[in-house]
């Protein structure tokens, strides 16, 4: 299936205006609201014609200060069909509970998410609300601060050590 027939497929199961497509780059993608994350994720999975049975990647992207936004990044493949789709999704540098971005996690829908969404939380700092065990995997539990944020001040010490 083509990234036109994935999105026209997608554009009549959820409407027109739920979705941003972009073709200009390379590996074309698609832009979804973060409360439409989920049930896109599902349906994705779960829909005999798409069957994106693999969840390959999930990578975090701080935008910095001045854009103010974090993008998520999915990473999905049909293994029987053959066919790929990136999906992203934009949110605020932070959340109104927290100073941390928040998305809500797909763990449940696909079990290598569990450690991507880890990955992308030790490191970039996002949330994934829902996660099952939402914790470093990368750095120590005593590290302080996300190391891919624009933002990070590495602290001189850690426990004693020289870190740079």
């Amino acid at each position: 299936m083509t990234f036109s027939e994935i999105d026209s497929l997608l554009n009549a199961q959820f409407g027109a205006d739920t979705f941003i497509t972009n073709t200009q780059n390379l590996q074309p993608y698609m832009t979804v609201p973060v409360d439409r994350l989920v049930a896109v994720c599902q349906f994705l999975r779960d829909d005999e014609r798409l069957f994106f049975d693999l969840l390959a990647c999930v990578t975090a992207i701080d935008n910095g200060l001045e854009a103010n936004t974090v993008e998520v990044v999915y990473n999905l493949t049909s293994i029987p069909y053959e066919h790929n789709l990136m999906l992203k999704v934009i949110v605020p540098r932070t959340d109104s509970r927290s100073d941390l971005p928040s998305v809500p996690s797909v763990a449940h829908i696909w079990r290598t998410a569990d450690w991507h969404e880890r990955e992308a939380f030790d490191l970039v700092g996002v949330r994934f609300d829902g996660h099952p065990d939402l914790r470093r995997i990368l750095l120590p539990t005593d590290w302080v601060g996300h190391p891919l944020r624009i933002d990070y001040k590495e602290e001189e010490q850690y426990h004693g050590i020289k870190t740079n």
